[in-house]
C-alpha cells in the first residue's frame, strides 16, 4: 500500500469513530480518494476539512430540483444607460507637456484601475502617456506585461482623440526605466503622490517636472487619483478607458468565448473527441439553444484567508500556518487579528468558504442542475475545501474542466492571464456572484452595473450571522437569505463620496433617462 492509500485509510479510520462518519465518508468520497489534490499548500498544514454546517449541507443536497424562472430573468430597464461620450470635447492641444510613466502594483484588477487613472492624469496634465509598466505581483509572481494582457492597438486607437499614448519612449528618454529608478533617488521620479490626490496636486507637483525635464515617472501609483471634485470629462474618460478601451488580447478573448460557448452548450463534451466539433463550438455563429450559467468568483486563496484572521475549520495546523503567513507578510499590521472569530463573523468580515458559498447559492434558489463556473486561481485547502461545493453543484466547471491543456498552454502559470479569462467569462454570464469583496469583485460589479447585468452582492453580515446560529433550520436559512438579497441583484446604487466609480459607475458614467 502506497503513502497515498495509507493516508486515505488512516483518515477513514479516524472518522469512523465519529457518529457522523458514515454520512461524511459517503458524502465526500473525494477527500479519501484524492489526497494529492487536497493540499494546495504545504502538507504540514493540511488536514481534513470537515463541513462546518453539516445540517444545512444535508438539507441543501436534498433540495428539490427545477430552476426558478425569476432567478434567471434578466434585470429590467432601470432607467440608466452608459454615458461616456463627452460630446463636444475640445481637441488635443498641438503640443504635449512631456511624457508620463506609471509603475503599477497589484493584481490584474488593481492594475486595471491604475491604468484608467493614469490616462486621466495624462489628460489633466496634457501629457503623453507611456503604456503603463506592470510590476511583478508579489503574491502571484506574475510578470505579464500590458501588451500580453490587453490589446494595445485597440487601447491607443480608442483613446486617440482624448489623450496621446505611446508604446515606448523616444530614444532621448530611453534611460528612464524601472531599473534606473530602483537604484537611486532620481529627480524625475515622483514618490510622494498621496492616495486619492486631487487634480490640483498633479498640476502643482508633476507639471513642473514635465516642463523642466520633459518626463516624470510616478511610482507608486495605485489609487493615486481622487474620485471626487474632478471635471465631468475626466470622469467620463476614466469610464471610457475601463469599459471600452481595455480589451483583452485576441487569444484571451478566443479562449474565453470557447468556455462561454461550452458552458451554454453542455453537449459539447459528448463529442469531445471530434476536433471539428470542438472548433465549431468555439464559433459563436454555430451556437444552438444556449443554456444559462452563473459564475462564482471564489476568492479563497491563502493570502486572503490569512489577512482575514478568521478560522476556517482546518484545525490547529491551519491556524498556525495562517498566523505564521500573516506575521511574515504583514508583520502585525492585520487589525482583524485582534478580534475573535465570532466577532469577525458577526460583522461579516470573513470571506465565505466554498461550503458556505454552496449553501448561499442553494438558498437563493440554484438547484443541482445549475451550470456553475468557478472563477478562482488557487483555493486554499485544494479539492478538500471545494468538495462540499462540488457536491451541492455537481455541474460545476472551471478552466481545467472546460479547456484542454493545449488550449490553456499560453496562460499556464500566469495569474493575470488566468484572471483575464475568468473576467471575460464573468462578463458573459447570466449571473455573477463573488464570495467576498475585493478588486475582482469590485471591477465586475461596476462593469456589469454599467451593462445592466444581474449581479448578486452577498449580504456578508447577514450570512455570517446566520451561520453562527448552530440550530438554524434550512427553511429559516433559505427564507432569511431570500429576503436579505431581494435588492442585491444588480440594482443601481449611486456612488457616494469617496467611493470608486469603477464599482459604482452611476451617476458619473451613466445617464438617467
Amino acid at each position: 500500500m502506497n503513502l497515498h492509500e495509507k493516508g486515505g485509510v488512516i483518515v477513514a479510520q479516524m472518522l469512523r469513530r465519529s457518529t457522523l462518519a458514515v454520512f461524511f465518508v459517503s458524502l465526500f468520497p473525494v477527500l479519501f480518494t484524492d489526497l494529492s489534490h487536497a493540499s494546495s499548500s504545504t502538507s504540514s498544514e493540511w488536514s481534513i476539512v470537515k463541513p462546518r454546517h453539516l445540517s444545512l449541507l444535508k438539507s441543501a443536497l436534498q433540495r428539490p430540483g427545477g430552476e426558478q424562472s425569476d432567478l434567471w430573468r434578466p434585470l429590467t430597464d432601470q432607467g440608466w444607460k452608459p454615458c461616456i461620450d463627452s460630446g463636444n470635447a475640445p481637441s488635443l492641444p498641438e503640443k504635449s507637456e512631456g511624457y508620463i510613466q506609471v509603475f503599477l502594483d497589484g493584481g490584474l484588477n488593481q492594475q486595471r484601475m491604475g491604468i484608467c487613472d493614469a490616462v486621466a492624469v495624462a489628460k489633466i496634465l496634457n501629457a503623453t502617456l507611456v503604456i503603463p509598466f506592470l510590476e511583478v505581483n508579489s503574491v502571484w509572481q506574475d510578470s505579464s506585461s500590458f501588451v500580453e494582457i490587453f490589446d494595445v492597438d485597440h487601447f491607443i486607437d480608442e483613446l486617440k482623440n482624448d489623450v496621446r499614448i505611446v508604446k515606448e519612449l523616444p530614444e532621448e528618454f530611453s534611460w528612464s526605466t524601472r531599473e534606473y529608478y530602483a537604484t537611486a533617488i532620481r529627480e524625475t521620479r515622483v514618490k510622494t503622490a498621496p492616495v486619492h490626490a486631487s487634480s490640483n496636486w498633479y498640476l502643482e507637483n508633476v507639471l513642473p517636472l514635465l516642463q523642466s525635464f520633459g518626463i516624470a515617472a510616478i511610482s507608486p501609483f495605485s489609487h493615486r487619483l481622487s474620485f471626487d471634485h474632478l471635471p465631468a470629462e475626466i470622469q467620463w474618460l476614466r469610464c471610457k478607458v475601463n469599459f471600452r478601451a481595455l480589451r483583452f488580447v485576441p487569444h484571451i478573448r478566443q479562449l474565453g468565448e470557447a468556455l462561454v460557448t461550452r458552458l451554454r452548450n453542455p453537449s459539447w463534451r459528448d463529442k469531445e473527441e471530434d476536433v471539428d466539433h470542438l472548433r465549431d463550438m468555439s464559433n459563436p455563429h454555430k451556437r444552438q439553444e444556449p443554456g444559462k450559467f452563473v459564475v462564482l468568483h471564489l476568492r479563497f486563496d491563502k493570502d486572503m484567508a490569512a489577512h482575514s484572521a478568521c478560522d476556517f475549520g482546518g484545525g490547529k495546523a491551519e491556524k498556525l500556518a495562517l498566523a505564521k503567513y500573516r506575521q511574515m507578510i504583514w508583520q502585525g499590521r492585520v487589525l482583524n487579528s485582534q478580534f475573535t472569530d465570532e466577532e469577525l463573523r458577526s460583522q461579516g468580515r470573513c470571506p465565505l468558504t466554498p461550503e458556505e458559498m454552496g449553501l448561499l447559492l442553494a438558498a437563493l434558489g440554484f438547484d443541482n442542475s445549475t451550470r456553475l463556473y468557478l472563477a478562482s486561481h488557487k483555493v486554499y485547502g485544494g479539492e478538500a475545501r471545494v468538495s462540499a461545493l462540488r457536491q451541492v453543484f455537481p455541474r460545476m466547471e472551471d478552466k481545467r474542466s472546460l479547456a484542454s491543456s493545449e488550449e490553456r498552454a499560453r496562460i499556464k502559470g500566469k495569474a493575470s492571464l488566468l484572471a483575464a479569462v475568468d473576467y471575460y467569462v464573468s462578463m458573459h454570464s447570466d449571473i455573477f456572484i463573488s464570495a467576498s469583496p475585493g478588486n475582482m469583485h469590485n471591477a465586475l460589479v461596476g462593469h456589469r452595473t454599467f451593462e445592466n447585468m444581474k449581479t448578486v452582492r452577498p449580504n456578508m453580515a447577514l450570512i455570517e450571522q446566520l451561520f453562527l446560529r448552530k440550530n438554524i433550520t434550512w427553511m429559516e436559512f433559505q427564507q432569511a437569505v431570500g429576503e436579505g438579497h431581494v435588492n442585491r441583484q444588480g440594482q443601481i446604487r449611486l456612488r457616494k463620496p469617496k467611493q470608486s466609480l469603477y464599482t459604482y459607475p452611476a451617476p458619473d458614467c451613466m445617464c438617467h433617462v
